[in-house]
């Protein structure tokens, strides 16, 4: 495989791009073609003064990943279709701007607007008593800027354009924990694969915690629209969560002051291992694929936040190593890996893009496949060991 790397930021080097860009030339083609491009920009003003931003274009695909914010991803476009959620945090926030301990324990939401963001690396969760540890909401590693950015274009097969970063949540007398994330795009597909490696750099066993939050608005939420997850078993959270069972698959209109809901699955999958969750516009020509790795991330949760339009009207589909309660929690259930010192994980997932009702259909179509031969069972309250709401306290 021939391949031409790009250093964009090495902070033990010194080196760091405000500015860059590639597109084809004489000596850079790609057999999948020419419209394809990957810029390197770096926001300026307000509280988005000094973040990074790295958009790749395969052609139908383009995603704007945000190196300063922990490889996230701000927003992008699938052809003519948004990829992005309107959230009240209008733009990107720089993480100097972000404190975690704002609003007891709730200044994620400070900064919370991206299309996707990572929930980890030691916890992820709400905010609170962890059992003698304050926790903040959904951890670190959100907040986190990439030492080391690096591109990489492959010119064999159609092309494959690579974003890499690498950063390390870390800290004294705490866990270190080194995230290296991959962002993968084949020239001309309606698809992206993420492709993250978890190593513990530190000198004892850390257990990990790790949920991608992704996080969709409209043109796929709309009312009479709905989400198709290939699961075995489900239970909402909590109480607030059960009250919306029956309809936990569609979605109503924006309403102002609703209450999120969230709703937890374990998945079925593939023949390849993975699961798919889709969410689709209601005349089903629009949809959002995510196809994760179960057994990396056997955990998947729906987030149901369909407020007005201008506190953020979204529905989130998250692939997790664990659901989103306390670690304690978790750690009890057994849902978190623990890493002994120089272990790396693997987890890797796939969106995938359909503008047509052909191509929904097949989205659709998969799920249904999977769960050939399963009659998923629904839980109409919180379940024992699957969140504190259905577990009796000891």
């Amino acid at each position: 495989m021939t391949t031409h790397s790009f250093v964009l930021t090495d902070t033990d080097a010194g080196r760091h791009c405000d500015r860059w860009e590639l597109r084809p030339s004489a000596d850079l083609k790609l057999a999948g073609g020419d419209d394809w491009s990957v810029t390197a920009s770096t926001l300026q003003g307000g509280l988005s003064h000094g973040v990074s931003v790295v958009e790749i274009c395969n052609g139908p695909l383009a995603l704007s990943i945000l190196p300063t914010r922990g490889m996230g991803v701000w927003k992008g476009r699938y052809r003519d279709l948004p990829l992005e959620w309107k959230s009240p945090v209008a733009r990107p926030v720089h993480p100097a701007f972000v404190n975690l301990h704002d609003r007891n324990g709730l200044g994620w939401l400070n900064g919370f607007n991206e299309l996707m963001c990572r929930c980890g690396l030691a916890f992820n969760g709400p905010p609170g008593d962890d059992q003698g540890t304050a926790v903040t909401l959904h951890g670190r590693i959100a907040n986190i800027p990439a030492n080391r950015v690096e591109v990489q274009i492959h010119t064999d097969g159609p092309g494959i354009i690579e974003l890499i970063g690498s950063l390390e949540e870390a800290s004294m007398f705490g866990p270190r924990l080194q995230l290296v994330s991959r962002y993968r795009f084949a020239v001309g597909s309606p698809s992206c694969a993420i492709i993250d490696e978890v190593t513990n750099l530190g000198g004892t066993p850390t257990e990990l915690s790790l949920l991608y939050h992704i996080n969709i608005g409209r043109p796929f939420l709309e009312e009479g629209g709905g989400n198709a997850v290939a699961f075995r078993e489900m239970a909402p959270r909590d109480s607030r969560s059960a009250e919306g069972i029956a309809m936990h698959a569609s979605y109503g209109p924006p309403q102002t002051g609703f209450v999120e809901q969230a709703y937890y699955y374990r998945p079925t999958t593939d023949a390849n291992g993975f699961t798919t969750a889709v969410l689709h516009n209601r005349a089903k020509t629009a949809a959002f694929a995510v196809h994760a790795h179960a057994a990396q991330l056997p955990c998947f949760t729906v987030w149901k936040n369909t407020q007005s339009d201008a506190e953020g009207y979204v529905i989130g589909l998250e692939p997790g190593v664990n659901f989103p309660n306390f670690r304690s929690f978790e750690s009890g259930q057994g849902r978190l890996p623990m890493l002994v010192p120089n272990q790396t994980c693997h987890y890797a997932q796939r969106w995938e893009f359909a503008d047509d009702a052909a191509d929904v259909a097949g989205l659709l179509n998969a799920v249904t496949q999977m769960q050939t031969g399963i009659k998923p069972v629904v839980h109409a309250a919180p379940q024992p060991g699957w969140s504190p709401a259905g577990t009796p306290s000891v």
